[in-house]
């Protein structure tokens, strides 16, 4: 085998309550979110074509720094959350990422990245990780780069994943919504995660914690939406032109909200189409992130 490739879903947040910690495998957040049929693949190659001498030291893998070259969408390109993860995995490999969706606009594209990454140079190297392990070395590489706090849980669940408890697998605890709707979106840009999570933290906790208790009262996709549009404007994180968006959709009678983070609308349905905007639509991504088979 030359190459493996996997695939993790593109991952809107409806709503969050952050919880930093020094220790990246606990910090995480509670909160909900959407689990996409659009998402990222992952293809890791060893660098010099040859799989060999591949469970390396983790701490000279960091000092080579993990990755020897990463595509983004046929470019050059940067991630700080992939390099984490082949550098605790110990591993130098290429890694080719295709994105479905836009990347800093609210979709769980770096989560994805190191989450498939995670996946796929474990089946290549052949280095025996559990899915639990894979999803918290994925974890802590996106909570140590900042890029994010709950995407990877979600993304390897699928579905409507509600995160109960903040962290990775053995810390953090998971719960779902039973619904597979449809889901339209559109994005107006990009949003700096980083800036909003290091920011004044304490205002988007509370409004979490609030959009959470709401939701699990009555877990549904239609509280999911109501909860977040609540939070997206409690937390003071709604932007102009997609409080435009949300307020267009609900005119029509549907249901819209912000996701987070990034300057993009979603909305259940054909909510976006009916509004008169140009919306992409994808499914729920029911089983969440999985290596692609061999053909």
């Amino acid at each position: 085998m030359d190459e493996a490739t996997a695939f993790a879903p593109g991952h809107v947040t409806a709503f969050f309550a952050p919880y930093p910690d020094d220790d990246p495998v606990r910090a995480g957040s509670r909160g909900a979110g959407l689990a996409l049929s659009d998402g990222v693949e992952v293809t890791v190659r060893p660098p010099d074509g040859d799989v060999t001498d591949v469970a390396g030291d983790p701490a000279a893998a960091a000092t080579e720094g993990g990755l020897a070259a990463l595509d983004l969408d046929g470019s050059p390109a940067e991630m700080d959350p992939v390099n984490r993860v082949l550098a605790e995995l110990g591993i130098v490999a290429d890694v080719e990422v295709t994105s479905d969706v836009p990347v800093g606009a609210g979709f769980g594209v770096s989560g994805a990245a190191a989450l498939a990454t995670a996946l796929a140079a474990n089946e290549l190297f052949a280095l025996g990780r559990s899915e639990n392990d894979l999803v918290r070395v994925a974890h802590a590489a996106e909570a140590a780069a900042g890029t994010g706090l709950g995407d990877v849980v979600g993304q390897f669940r699928g579905g409507l994943p509600v995160r109960l408890e903040p962290g990775a697998p053995g810390h953090g605890r998971m719960d779902g919504v039973p619904a597979r709707p449809r889901v339209e979106y559109v994005s107006f840009g990009e949003l700096s995660t980083e800036r909003v999570l290091g920011g004044e933290l304490d205002p988007v906790q509370e409004a979490g914690e609030t959009a959470l208790r709401r939701l699990m009262r009555a877990p549904d996709e239609h509280e999911l939406l109501a909860a977040g549009r609540e939070f997206a404007s409690e937390a003071g994180l709604l932007v102009p032109e997609v409080a435009e968006a949300v307020e267009a959709v609900e005119a029509e009678g549907g249901q819209a909200s912000m996701a987070m983070l990034g300057r993009t609308v979603y909305a259940l349905g054909s909510g976006l189409s009916d509004a008169g905007y140009d919306a992409d639509a994808c499914a729920i991504h029911p089983t969440g992130a999985t290596l692609r088979a061999v053909e």
